[in-house]
């Protein structure tokens, strides 16, 4: 007979405290993201030089990146950047809050991917964030950004959990869903860690994060006063609606 899982609890740790140990080996492949950055800015912005992300997380996307030479990475989470630090070294890494990261410098590039901007539980949020990204661009300045939709959300909140096996454990990821009004959709990602310790004991990490998605329509309206959108797709290339997975933009400050 199999032995039990015998388990610590730790308990939550809001701003990714707990779940950035296990992040990239959890989460989605960060390849395509980056390299569709790569592309639009060999697109609308070939050469540029200097590049902030706004929520950087563990520096995945920076790491993809090697044609830019200047990499500035902004994140909430010292957890996160704990690991950037270690992945992308040459690049500078700033904590602070990407609705006022208030660097005090422009950038040809500003990219705010890997659905950052959905962290942010408020449109008002968002809008902020447009503002700091117009505000530390160059005139003709990239800004590249990316936001689950309202119908992912939807759909991940019907989903039953899903179960991921990782080499230091197991993760059990479920997200509740609901209405956030005005189309919106405000969901919060359960997400419990089993990491194996030694032979049957495994610890548990515990970590709810939330995340907020409106109808695409709101997002045009409230880039188009300070940007010019040159791209939007989907995760294949289409134009993308409120039903599909994620929207990806490139904007041109105006």
């Amino acid at each position: 007979m199999p032995r039990p899982w015998r388990v610590w609890h730790r308990g939550p740790v809001p701003g990714y405290q707990v779940f950035a140990a296990f992040y990239d080996e959890v989460m989605d492949d960060p390849g395509p993201r980056a390299e569709r950055v790569v592309r639009w800015i060999d697109r609308f912005r070939p050469d540029a030089r200097t590049l902030l992300e706004l929520g950087c997380g563990t520096g995945s996307v920076l790491a993809r990146l090697p044609g830019v030479p200047d990499l500035t990475g902004l994140d909430a989470s010292p957890a996160m950047l704990a690991v950037a630090r270690a992945k992308v070294p040459g690049a500078r890494l700033v904590e602070g809050d990407m609705q006022a990261p208030a660097l005090g410098e422009r950038f040809d590039v500003v990219a705010c991917v890997f659905d950052s901007l959905n962290h942010l539980r408020s449109f008002a949020a968002w809008e902020a964030v447009f503002a700091a990204a117009a505000d530390h661009l160059h005139g003709d300045g990239l800004f590249v950004f990316d936001v689950n939709t309202v119908g992912e959300l939807r759909r991940l909140g019907e989903e039953p959990p899903w179960v991921d096996d990782f080499d230091r454990g197991v993760a059990v990821i479920d997200v509740e869903a609901a209405d956030a009004g005005d189309g919106g959709v405000d969901s919060v990602w359960d997400i419990r860690i089993f990491e194996h310790v030694a032979g049957a004991r495994y610890e548990l990490h515990h970590e709810r994060i939330g995340e907020l998605a409106v109808p695409l329509e709101r997002v045009r309206a409230a880039v188009s006063g300070r940007f010019e959108v040159l791209a939007e797709e989907d995760d294949h290339g289409g134009v993308p609606t409120d039903e599909s997975i994620k929207a990806h933009f490139a904007c041109r400050r105006r």
